[in-house]
């Protein structure tokens, strides 16, 4: 009846809400409508993209309204009382490629194969801005040493150098010829940056504070596949298809100062943190370490079998014949220098240390069976009929499908892979850029819930029940076992400032020094300054001497 138009024919999503009686409906044009039920009266429609809404949800109350797009890797929130956004985050419509870390930490920059450079809060996990300027996909992003830059180089042929202060693009780098740029570093002073490419096989060097060219480096006869400076010298170093990494002295007018020949392509350099020591991967997955000051190799991890790849879908042979081919494609120093990040085409990323030359640990960054090449054994009938049945739905689904022609047609899986990993120069985290998006691994346990002694009665409505009955000290007990710090703060802060005194005395010691940690960071943040003070008077009167013993 309200199809008069021909409108919802190509609807795609809708969400109802009961109390409001709001229904709002999400189309393949990017259009959303609000209606009231049961008249269907149009409060208002917008359109958010010219992508499909491809889900939509309501918040509690109704206020808020979620929207979805797959297409943009976009979500809104849309507050329709007074019509405007309340959270807008767009990610990478294409998988993100590099990343780097700002030196405090704080920021992460990504660039991906959709051209966007992107910069991320490590605190919020929000993105606060995107950089479009480039025509085509970032292959490498890096901040330079006081933080406030971001370069990225694309296949565009140029290199571009953003201003975080005013959020411009405020130096643009490029070569004589077009070439394709697939690596790029920038020295400790920020004053210099280098850039690889991929078909001219040379190295170009800029002045960062004049945007010319200065240098332009031959000598390599493959494409350059890493460029990496020594953090405290004036040497870059060079990776190439062509089984070599070359030095080159900056002070020595850019002369090679050494050679030093790999036994396969070399994919990934990099230095280590204090710059006395050099990492190689190859593509016959071996990850070497050279002493570059004299010219020798210290040590070598082969670490083909530690990525333990998976069975792609069509794959004619076992994961483990597969992985005779697979190799590191990222390589990271930890901030002290002593364990070695690496990653590559599995859904593995590899921690090892590197005077041991052993593996330490396998993070596995997914656990999604939609991802290609996540199995490592595949029953091969299971695999045939799998196969069969999915054309089968292809058919059915597209009829248009054809297996000779356009590719855009038939959908594929998206591989799992790790494209870049990188250390946070704090040595508190690590990021990697993956096909599930950009991941974060922290020490810092504030990220994370870690219970203590936890019972099956420990419960937050417990706790609360618990504080209603005025047992104040069982209550902190039972809060500091569930370790949530809101929760903590809230048990605390309804205790009565009389009752301080009862409390302390009858506290366990094993509590004492958790509720003392605790009120050391509260005074960081808490307007209750007597309060907190009262609480720490009394219990360094009571039980300060066998803290003090301890």
């Amino acid at each position: 009846f309200f199809n008069k138009e021909g409108d919802f024919n190509n609807l795609t999503a809708a969400a109802y809400h009961k109390k409001t009686h709001l229904l709002v409906t999400g189309f393949a044009s990017g259009v959303f409508h609000l209606h009231e039920l049961p008249d269907f009266n149009l409060i208002h429609s917008l359109s958010i993209s010219d992508q499909r809404i491809a889900s939509i949800s309501i918040n509690c109350t109704g206020d808020w309204i979620a929207f979805g797009c797959s297409g943009l890797g976009q979500l809104l929130v849309w507050e329709w009382q007074s019509e405007s956004y309340v959270l807008k985050q767009q990610g990478h419509f294409n998988s993100m490629v590099s990343l780097a870390y700002s030196p405090d930490g704080q920021y992460i920059v990504t660039g991906g194969e959709d051209g966007k450079v992107k910069v991320w809060n490590t605190s919020s996990s929000f993105c606060f801005v995107t950089f479009t300027e480039h025509n085509s996909g970032v292959t490498a992003v890096t901040f330079t040493s006081t933080g406030y830059v971001v370069l990225s180089a694309s296949l565009d042929g140029t290199v571009r150098a953003f201003d975080l202060h005013r959020y411009r693009n405020f130096r643009t780098f490029t070569s004589p010829r077009p070439s394709q740029f697939s690596c790029l570093a920038v020295d400790s002073s920020g004053e210099i940056v280098a850039a690889g490419s991929q078909d001219s096989f040379e190295i170009f060097i800029w002045s960062m504070q004049s945007g010319r060219l200065l240098d332009v480096l031959a000598g390599h006869e493959g494409p350059i596949s890493s460029l990496s400076f020594n953090p405290m010298k004036c040497v870059l170093a060079s990776a190439s298809w062509d089984k070599t990494v070359k030095l080159w002295d900056m002070l020595d007018s850019w002369r090679t100062k050494e050679t030093f020949i790999i036994n396969s392509d070399v994919l990934v350099v990099a230095f280590r943190p204090d710059g006395k020591e050099l990492a190689v991967a190859a593509l016959n997955g071996q990850i070497t370490f050279w002493d570059h000051d004299s010219a020798v190799q210290t040590g070598s991890i082969e670490g083909r079998h530690d990525l333990q790849m998976g069975r792609k879908e069509l794959d004619k042979i076992t994961a483990k014949q597969a992985a005779k081919g697979k190799s590191f494609t990222t390589l990271c120093y930890s901030a002290d220098g002593q364990s070695i990040l690496a990653g590559g085409l599995s859904k593995f990323v590899c921690i090892y240390n590197v005077k041991e030359q052993i593996l330490m640990k396998k993070f596995e960054i997914s656990c999604n069976h939609s991802l290609d090449a996540m199995e490592v054994f595949c029953v091969s009938k299971e695999m045939k009929d799998y196969f069969y049945c999915e054309l089968v739905v292809n058919l059915l689904n597209h009829f248009q499908i054809s297996l000779l022609g356009d590719m855009s047609y038939r959908h594929f899986k998206p591989e799992i892979r790790v494209t870049c990993v990188r250390f946070c120069p704090t040595g508190r985290s690590w990021a990697a850029t993956t096909t599930e998006g950009l991941l974060l691994y922290s020490l810092d346990s504030g990220l994370m819930f870690d219970p203590f002694e936890l019972d099956i009665d420990v419960t937050p409505s417990n706790i609360r029940k618990t504080l209603s009955q005025k047992e104040y000290t069982m209550a902190i007990v039972m809060a500091f076992k569930l370790n949530e710090k809101k929760l903590i703060q809230e048990v605390i802060e309804a205790v009565p400032s009389s009752e301080v005194d009862v409390v302390c005395s009858s506290l366990p010691d094993l509590y004492v020094e958790k509720l003392l940690e605790f009120l050391a960071s509260a005074f960081e943040t808490s307007c209750h300054l007597e309060f907190y003070l009262i609480w720490v008077h009394k219990l360094l009167m009571l039980h300060g001497q066998k803290l003090k013993t301890r």
